[in-house]
């Protein structure tokens, strides 16, 4: 028995994060690039920004939106503010420029404020982005060229973290590039699961409003899906964000994402259905739901590692690899003076990331869930 759960427990989390990637960069080889098809006339844009106390962001935000390469006329900017109590308000209004267009709206969360401003949207495509990051002058341009094909129902951008910090960053940095690598594979193969929220566009006769405690860029992402549309990942639009290096932002970070994640696939758990939705379902199973149950199973994995100490030598040598990694996160924590190598700061950032997800997990099955957002603790 002891030996089944090992391997039941081993094997699962190296398909989520190895097996399954690898799977899917087979079938982005042997996918046929899909033709670019002429460029039409640029669409309507409508950019939703949802903020909550952003005095300090928005405006160089607003900056780096009127100032994207795309023609002026056919651009609408939504700043949706969520009961901020700070000048986010003012300083959205500051520029005085027309296409910018202010919703000052009682605290509710993010999912209302984000429903509110694609309630006012008048743009064919509608973009979603956080107040912190910024674009490339050519992004939204880039971005858009996705949906000169009809089967694009949504897209997403590239997002690079520039500055990573000195402790957990660095694992922030490389995890961001690992799930960039997974998404342009994804993509290929014709089944990327989601994008990421700093840059999400969607075609706006398939937006449906966000519940209130899902996680808002998956649950906007799979609107094409569900609709019978592609996701595209837009690898040449580039969004410049920050990495969280601060263990108790990381941990905090990953619970409301694991919690609000496991929420969006009971609301879209019809797209788990490898019969009506093909590859896209298994790539979800995959991708969303597995990898989140993964760091579940380390603990037996130990437990049963532990029992099997006398089955032979590969067992013991697991057994003090689980040991040897579970120390170094630990002493990568413990290393306020950032004095130990690069090793040690990668495990703490792991250990941090599957606590987080572990205690996500306990917390959606006892039922919590969160609705209101504060993105300044988790920065």
């Amino acid at each position: 028995m002891a030996e089944a759960i090992f391997w039941l427990c081993l094997l699962l989390p190296v398909y989520a994060y190895l097996g399954y990637p690898l799977l899917v960069a087979l079938l982005a080889q042997a996918s046929r690039p899909r033709p670019s098809p002429a460029s039409a006339e640029p669409p309507t844009v409508s950019v939703i920004v949802a903020a909550h106390n952003e005095a300090e962001h928005i405006g160089a935000k607003l900056r780096t939106l009127l100032g994207q390469d795309y023609p002026g006329e056919r651009l609408q900017i939504l700043v949706a503010s969520d009961g901020s109590t700070d000048a986010t308000v003012a300083e959205a209004l500051a520029s005085g420029d027309p296409r910018i267009e202010v919703l000052e709206l009682p605290r509710q969360g993010k999912a209302a404020a984000l429903n509110a401003a694609a309630a006012r949207a008048r743009g064919e495509i509608l973009v979603f982005t956080d107040a912190d990051n910024r674009w490339m002058p050519d992004c939204l341009g880039e971005l858009m060229r996705a949906f000169a094909d009809p089967q694009v129902g949504a897209a997403g951008g590239h997002i690079e973290i520039l500055d990573g910090g000195p402790h957990l960053g660095l694992g922030d940095q490389l995890y961001r590039r690992y799930e960039t690598w997974l998404r342009r594979a994804e993509s290929r193969a014709g089944c990327l699961v989601a994008v990421d929220g700093a840059l999400l566009a969607l075609r706006r006769e398939l937006f449906r409003p966000v519940p209130a405690e899902a996680n808002d860029d998956f649950f906007l992402s799979t609107c094409a899906p569900a609709a019978g549309r592609r996701i595209q990942f837009a690898e040449r639009a580039r969004v410049l964000d920050r990495g969280v290096d601060e263990a108790g932002k990381q941990f905090r970070r990953r619970l409301r994402v694991t919690v609000g994640g496991l929420q969006s696939l009971a609301c879209r758990r019809a797209l788990m259905n490898p019969l009506r939705h093909g590859r896209y379902a298994i790539a979800l199973l995959s991708h969303k739901l597995l990898r989140r149950l993964a760091p579940l199973l380390l603990i037996p994995l130990l437990a049963s590692n532990l029992w099997l100490w006398d089955a032979g030598a590969f067992y013991r040598m697991l057994l003090l690899a689980q040991l040897g990694g579970y120390a170094l996160a630990l002493a990568g924590l413990l290393d306020r003076g950032r004095r130990l190598p690069k090793p040690f700061r990668l495990a703490a950032f792991l250990l941090v990331t599957l606590a987080g997800m572990t205690l996500g997990l306990w917390q959606f099955l006892r039922g919590q869930r969160y609705s209101l957002w504060t993105p300044q603790q988790n920065r």
